[in-house]
């Protein structure tokens, strides 16, 4: 039975008068690899970013182990333990590596024990610690990103979109370090659009449609039907 870390309930978001999210509900359990999947402008995002209090929920509840983190501060939501990569990476280019990473361990005040582990995940990051962020290959940059979101060791971690144009080398590198940060107890929440990215490493698949979670099922499942894949998303 699935021990319950993160609970989405009843939650609703807008952007003005533009309602994104319509009554959503989803769980993420201890150490799970959950994928969002949906088409464009089903809500994704905006639901990572409503967990993270960067966008207001209207009404609904976001519980981290059984904490509410609605009435949070976005900044607050991090020193909770929950890490978010968004699309695109948002790393600070003029800094170097070993700052970006740095920016991640002052969030929860955490040393060199952790940089030391999360620069074990991407050992290519080490050799370029003095290099400008915004100088990196884009598989590079997505890495950074991730390690930087590690830095703060958290409990959950929300991915948006990781591996969107990147070589199948560095897709295959993410994948891997998903799966390593499950072993280690963290569970993720991962929007992507390649189903053929995620499906080796989620354990189960929700669903959204119209700003609501529609299915969720297990990865096996989902094998026995890729339809559903076509039906929800569009591709396949």
């Amino acid at each position: 039975m699935m021990t319950e870390l993160l609970k989405v309930e009843g939650l609703t978001a807008s952007y003005g008068s533009v309602q994104v999210l319509r009554d959503i509900s989803l769980e993420l359990g201890r150490s799970e690899v959950l994928c969002l999947l949906g088409r464009n402008g089903a809500g994704k995002t905006t639901l990572l970013k409503t967990i993270m209090g960067l966008v207001r929920a209207t009404s609904g509840s976001v519980a981290l182990e059984g904490a509410e983190l609605t009435k949070l501060p976005a900044h607050e939501v991090p020193r909770h333990g929950v890490a978010y990569v968004p699309q695109g990476r948002r790393l600070f280019a003029e800094l170097s590596v070993a700052e970006n990473i740095e920016i991640g361990l002052m969030t929860r005040g955490k040393g060199g024990e952790t940089r030391d582990a999360v620069l074990d995940l991407f050992p290519v990051l080490r050799e370029r610690l003095n290099q400008r962020s915004g100088t990196l290959s884009g598989g590079e940059q997505q890495m950074l990103a991730m390690a930087r979101a590690l830095a703060i060791e958290p409990k959950v971690l929300l991915l948006d979109e990781p591996t969107e144009g990147l070589m199948p080398s560095a897709i295959a590198r993410i994948r891997e370090t998903v799966a390593a940060m499950r072993e280690r107890g963290v569970s993720t929440l991962l929007v992507e659009q390649r189903v053929d990215a995620v499906l080796p490493v989620a354990d189960r698949v929700a669903f959204i449609e119209n700003g609501r979670s529609v299915k969720t099922i297990g990865v096996a499942e989902l094998r026995e039907d890729p339809a559903m894949v076509r039906r929800y998303v569009g591709v396949g």
